[in-house]
């Protein structure tokens, strides 16, 4: 159309607008399947991973506070503990994030280590971890790959309209890379139940 300035437009690129379109309906898969699992049904998409139960957990690398990589495949033949978390410093997470470390002496006891996973950048996640002196990982998932492969975002943390943080999810994976236990909060307020968590992975 022919602008107000009398210059034309130009047409948006095709390339970047497919990224938009996938950028939106990726957000909008994510909204859907946080309300599908508060309401305790399952959502199934093709072309969309869902890990569940007895599934391949999927491959990744991510940096740690040191902004060293930290890669799933460094554990290979040891229990791990996905603890996904939407964000340092926000009172539920430090609960958690505490909760796990409380826990460390039996976990470490029995083969399994944790992994705390959010879109956080390294160097808040450092300042997390220092705070509360966690002896375990934090791994800055900043592109969200990783929260979106294993279903576990969150969009409207806090109120903020459209940003897109990690959920609150555990996920237990045996020493083969299997799934083997998952759990999704109602919403990111919600609490798991840690006794049932690190005694099913120190059960494994």
């Amino acid at each position: 159309f022919q602008a107000e300035d009398g210059i034309r437009d130009q047409p948006r690129s095709r390339g970047l607008g497919d990224v938009y379109k996938r950028q939106y309906l990726s957000n909008v898969i994510i909204t859907i399947s946080n309300q599908i699992k508060r309401n305790g049904y399952t959502l199934s998409i093709v072309g969309i991973v869902m890990v569940k139960i007895g599934e391949t957990a999927p491959a990744f690398t991510l940096k740690t506070t040191d902004k060293s990589d930290v890669s799933l495949s460094d554990y290979r033949g040891e229990k791990v503990i996905l603890a996904f978390y939407p964000g340092a410093f926000t009172g539920v997470c430090d609960k958690e994030m505490c909760a796990f470390q409380d826990n460390m002496v039996k976990l470490n006891d029995a083969g399994t280590v944790v992994l705390g996973i959010s879109v956080d950048s390294p160097w808040a996640n450092s300042a997390f971890s220092q705070k509360y002196n966690l002896g375990f990982p934090l791994l800055s998932d900043i592109d969200r790959k990783v929260v979106k492969s294993y279903d576990a975002s969150f969009i409207g943390l806090g109120g903020i309209e459209g940003y897109v943080s990690a959920d609150r999810v555990v996920i237990v994976i045996d020493g083969e890379g299997i799934v083997r236990y998952r759990w999704d909060a109602e919403n990111p307020g919600v609490e798991p139940d840690y006794d049932s968590v690190v005694n099913f992975a120190s059960g494994l």
